[in-house]
């Protein structure tokens, strides 16, 4: 009985494969959606550091874009980064700096000219175009650039800014498991700027969207591997706030020890204290340090590490450092501007357990070349990716 079932199954195979190639001309072949692939999509890695796609793949792409989160999929990010502030109508969008001058095109536009203002943020007078005097129609009208002038400048003006639920469904549009990273950025000065009609807060709405689309679970538990996310911020505040509205695991960043945390005015020296972590870890699961603060530098060469990562897992928080660039005024001499050599670091001697880095691609390929995995997984990573590239070639083929 067994073999006749399996003969069945076989044949219906086949008869699919040759419907999609032969009969199925006005549908390519694509991956279908995620909840339509519950439980056959390749799970999410946890037994390797995590690749964390800062902003997407923007040393490739402008920052916090489509293409840029898309691209660090295909490059093997396990989590894809964003941060998250408002429109002034109250959508949550993806975009990086309370301002806009920087990276996107706002300064062309005649119409914008009366928009810019000066506001206290952190306790600094800024004076730009800020998110929350725009709406998000009037947001989704410019475009976005490049932060860094010595990356790729052709991809300048051709995306728009995008929500929140919008990179959501990119992760869960993906051909495997791909966990999300979402920032609460600059919540004081959301909360004080944008107002929503029911009375709730930044905090609140951005919990709702992501109930909205089914995340939930502590870590590592069944819901979380089948929709996994990392929830950070740098405000203590917020983070024990969302604590009473999701079980989700949750990342307190860390700055450059000196600055005072936007909330509670610490500094971020005081809060990386044993007794502090003692009392954190109630409601986080890691810290996301900048790596500085871990092996301090001086005239671009590393020092001793301090001993932040041991006392950070002698409290059970996992450590994902921020941020590793390729390019060479990124990478400390020591080693020897090769990008490879800093992740091993790193990975083997500072022995973190995630990486922020803007080149997805190059910490996968060195994860793939140093992985001392079993046979099975790299074969099971072989299959799915000869897949993948049968998937791009039938589609460029049918595309003719």
């Amino acid at each position: 009985m067994a073999k006749a079932m399996a003969a069945v199954l076989c044949f219906a195979f086949h008869v699919l494969v040759l419907f999609l190639f032969v009969g199925g001309a006005a549908r390519p072949l694509y991956p279908l959606h995620s909840r339509f692939l519950e439980g056959t999509r390749q799970p999410l890695q946890t037994t390797r550091p995590y690749n964390i796609a800062h902003r997407g793949s923007n040393g490739e792409f402008p920052e916090e874009t489509l293409p840029a989160y898309k691209r660090a999929i295909e490059e093997g990010a396990d989590f894809i980064e964003t941060d998250i502030l408002s429109s002034k109508d109250g959508v949550l969008i993806c975009f990086h700096d309370v301002t806009l001058d920087e990276t996107t095109d706002v300064g062309k536009y005649r119409k914008f000219a009366n928009r810019k203002r000066t506001y206290e943020v952190q306790g600094v007078n800024i004076t730009g175009f800020f998110t929350v005097d725009f709406t998000l129609k009037e947001l989704q009208s410019l475009r976005v650039k490049q932060r860094f002038p010595y990356r790729d400048q052709q991809y300048n003006g051709k995306f728009s800014i995008i929500t929140f639920e919008d990179f959501i469904e990119i992760a869960l549009q993906a051909p495997r498991v791909v966990g999300i990273y979402p920032e609460i950025k600059n919540p004081v000065f959301i909360n004080q700027r944008v107002k929503w009609g029911d009375g709730k807060r930044f905090e609140d709405k951005f919990v709702e969207i992501l109930k909205k689309y089914g995340y939930q679970g502590s870590y590592l538990s069944k819901n979380w591997l089948k929709q996994p996310v990392f929830i950070q911020s740098f405000a203590p505040t917020s983070i024990i706030h969302i604590s009473n509205l999701t079980d989700l695991p949750k990342i307190l960043l860390i700055d450059d020890t000196t600055i005072p945390t936007q909330d509670t005015n610490q500094t971020y020296w005081e809060i990386t204290s044993d007794s502090y972590f003692e009392y954190i870890k109630n409601y986080v699961v890691g810290i996301g340090p900048w790596k500085d603060t871990v092996v301090p530098a001086v005239n671009n060469y590393i020092l001793t590490p301090t001993d932040l990562v041991t006392r950070a897992h002698a409290h059970n928080l996992q450590v994902h450092p921020y941020t590793f660039r390729n390019e060479y005024n990124f990478i400390h001499f020591n080693f020897h501007q090769d990008p490879y050599e800093e992740f091993d670091y790193w990975i083997n001697t500072i022995g973190v357990d995630g990486l922020f880095t803007d080149f997805t691609g190059s910490l996968h390929h060195f994860k793939n070349w140093t992985s001392n995995l079993p046979s099975d997984d790299s074969d099971e990573q072989r299959a799915s990716d000869l897949l993948q590239k049968i998937t791009l070639m039938v589609n460029s083929y049918r595309s003719r």
